[in-house]
């Protein structure tokens, strides 16, 4: 029982074997996904994945990427979107200071409204972090995020920084990551987080885990995140499973 709290089944790296993949992972255990949609061509085609499946969930938002293409017509898109019944959380949103399409002062508002926004139609948030840390975590607080929580999405930085995240209600999301073997900051991340506030994910078509590093990532493999973690912990794949499974459960109140 395995819950892939962050997947791009809406990439077009999926368009020809979406079916065979969703069935790859439902093989594997994954028995529950979060479809994340995060501009234009992405949104509408998370909802509609997830209608076609009952344990498929979509998230919208507006990545920090694209931040200058974003209206309030986009805005206003995203809260009518936020009702639908399989609509169950508000992102990807952030920070990303990696990539220089949209300024930063725009970025930063983007993020504000979309916060703003998940506070007003009470939903989690999913924040994506890219050389931004000390920024977001100023933000959220600013913002008062803590009412909504969310998902540190693919959490990848210091655990110095996790406890200001857990103190505003959100989660710690590990993905491929924290197989790599020269990835020390996740498998450190993996160890300090309580256990009731850890997630899963895999970010897929992105970082595949080991073996996989550097060709195309999809949901089944996030039984190998599980099973480093486990590997981490000194537990079980199945506890790993269980207990992040009903985290997602709980934030999603599904």
């Amino acid at each position: 029982m395995l819950f892939d709290t962050h997947v791009h089944l809406n990439a077009r790296d999926f368009f020809e074997d979406r079916e065979e993949t969703i069935k790859r992972a439902f093989d594997a255990g994954v028995t529950r996904m979060l479809v994340v949609g995060f501009d234009r061509e992405t949104i509408p085609l998370a909802i509609e994945i997830a209608e076609q499946y009952e344990t498929i969930y979509a998230a919208v938002g507006w990545h920090p990427v694209d931040a200058v293409d974003m209206t309030e017509q986009e805005l206003e898109w995203l809260e009518e979107l936020s009702s639908h019944p399989k609509v169950v959380a508000l992102g990807e949103m952030g920070l990303d200071y990696h990539w220089d399409k949209s300024p930063k002062e725009v970025q930063k508002e983007v993020f504000r409204k979309q916060i703003r926004l998940a506070k007003k139609v009470q939903l989690p948030i999913i924040i994506h972090n890219r050389e931004a840390t000390e920024d977001i975590i100023s933000i959220l607080k600013e913002e008062k995020a803590e009412s909504v929580g969310g998902i540190m999405h693919c959490y990848n930085d210091s655990v110095d920084y996790v406890q200001d995240c857990l103190d505003m209600n959100f989660y710690i999301s590990l993905g491929g990551p924290v197989t790599f073997k020269n990835a020390t900051l996740p498998k450190e991340v993996a160890v300090h987080v309580p256990l009731e506030r850890l997630l899963i994910e895999t970010d897929a078509p992105f970082l595949a885990p080991h073996p996989y590093r550097g060709k195309r990532n999809e949901p089944a493999y996030v039984k190998l995140v599980a099973e480093k973690i486990a590997t981490l912990r000194g537990t079980s794949l199945e506890e790993i499973g269980e207990i992040t499974t009903k985290n997602a459960i709980s934030l999603f109140r599904l």
